[in-house]
């Protein structure tokens, strides 16, 4: 599916459709409509040719991509948080005026979701305070520079849901017909460029989330680095606990599918993670195969680059499903010290569907109950309430976002974080520094 025009080889096999009915059987289309009695929409003069002449397919599984996108980088700052806490790392890093003067808006947000997650005195950690005067200067890259790294991820989330916004509410078809002036116009809306760029960036920055999980993974299962259990287990030598997790979020990972008789996922198909994203990662639409005579001589791969996309974002997903379950086991070695309040929350979430591993058992159930959760958004609906009841107590600079307007850019960005989502705020006096 090459899709100069973004669907048409997606989308010209319409009448042929096949959905799945309620028990994930695959029917032809008629079939299940009329069981449920649905009548097939009847098309009108032009409309056949406006569903497969635009970007229509590109634009759906974009958009969807992008919304399971901007939900797992939510839940990522989330899962740092936890592994910097169990990991005992300092939030020093993540003071604001670190980020003030380096003003991203994704570094900002990410920085503020940090520090609302992490101990403070308005949100004590135990674990924070059994270690606050330890002599470690600074962390580790993938623990410092979190906001710096998923801050990068949240403002292309936002760049390419713009592009895909746009998309979704424009005339994409061709000819066009301007009714008013009478005329019937070809012109190159149809071409897929813009979402397929738009989808290829996003692949790039989401696989960096998965970068960085797989790293703090290791942390977590290096006794030299965490200074827990190796491998997360109590029992070494004997059981290999958490060792083949990380070596399936770095190398051996499964892919996660639908079994056709089951309505639950299950593990096939071994693949690489962390390094197949690396590959995935490259852009689609760097590549155009001529086709119609040369007529058509430049196409977008749009098709490959939405497909493409969704895949990392479920590498990505499984990714930080094993890092939440790494962390969750390191806190049962530091009881009875406990997290923050938000922070235990999304424990006793895990500990809902996970429990702790005390001896060598398949993790494959366990892995799967989390990435399911992760889709569904609950780690995120459980610390919610708590970003939005501290977002008050931060007030973030109106000039944090400001760039001078003297500066030879000339760009002024004065905007506020004040969403619900974006304005989690934070304690005015933090703890935790090495």
């Amino acid at each position: 599916m090459h899709a100069v025009y973004g669907i048409t080889t997606g989308f010209g096999i319409f009448s042929n459709v096949r959905i799945a009915n309620d028990k994930l059987n695959w029917e032809n289309a008629d079939i299940v409509l009329k069981k449920n009695n649905l009548t097939p929409l009847e098309l009108g003069p032009k409309e056949g040719l406006a569903l497969i002449n635009g970007t229509q397919m590109v634009t759906a599984l974009g958009a969807y991509t992008l919304e399971r996108a901007h939900n797992i980088a939510r839940q990522a700052d989330v899962i740092a948080a936890l592994s910097l806490d169990v990991l005992k790392g300092t939030t020093r890093a993540y003071d604001p005026d670190i980020h003030k003067i380096r003003p991203h808006k994704g570094q900002i947000l990410s920085a503020l979701r940090l520090r609302s997650l992490l101990h403070s005195d308005a949100n004590p950690s135990q674990i924070a305070e059994s270690h606050r005067n330890c002599n470690k200067v600074q962390d580790a890259y993938t623990l410092r520079c979190v906001p710096q790294v998923h801050g990068i991820v949240h403002d292309t989330i936002e760049f390419v849901r713009e592009i895909i916004t746009t998309e979704m509410n424009s005339a994409t078809d061709n000819p066009l017909v301007f009714s008013e002036r009478e005329e019937i116009i070809s012109g190159g809306n149809f071409h897929g460029e813009y979402p397929a760029k738009a989808l290829d960036y996003l692949a790039i920055a989401v696989h960096e989330l998965a970068q960085m999980s797989e790293r703090r993974l290791e942390r977590l299962v290096n006794n030299q680095l965490s200074g827990l259990p190796t491998f997360l287990t109590p029992e070494g030598g004997l059981n290999s606990g958490f060792m083949t997790v990380q070596l399936c979020a770095a190398s051996l990972g499964k892919e996660l599918f639908h079994d056709s008789n089951n309505s639950s996922l299950f593990w096939v198909n071994p693949y690489f993670p962390v390094s197949e994203n690396k590959v995935l990662c490259h852009p689609s639409s760097v590549d155009s195969i001529p086709t119609s005579c040369n007529q058509e001589d430049h196409v977008s791969m749009g098709g490959f680059a939405a497909r493409k996309a969704l895949t990392v974002v479920e590498h990505v997903e499984a990714v930080l499903a094993m890092e939440l379950l790494a962390a969750c086991q390191g806190i049962e070695f530091l009881k009875p010290l406990v997290s923050t309040a938000p922070l235990n929350k999304v424990y006793q979430l895990v500990r809902s569907v996970s429990a702790p591993l005390t001896a060598d058992r398949s993790l494959h159930m366990d892995i799967e109950a989390v990435v399911q959760m992760l889709r569904e958004n609950k780690v995120w609906e459980c610390v919610q309430p708590h970003l939005k009841t501290l977002r008050e107590m931060e007030e973030l600079d109106p000039d944090a976002l400001r760039i001078d307007a003297k500066t030879p850019t000339g760009i002024v960005m004065s905007e506020r974080l004040d969403s619900p989502e974006n304005s989690c705020g934070q304690s005015s006096d933090e703890h935790g520094d090495h």
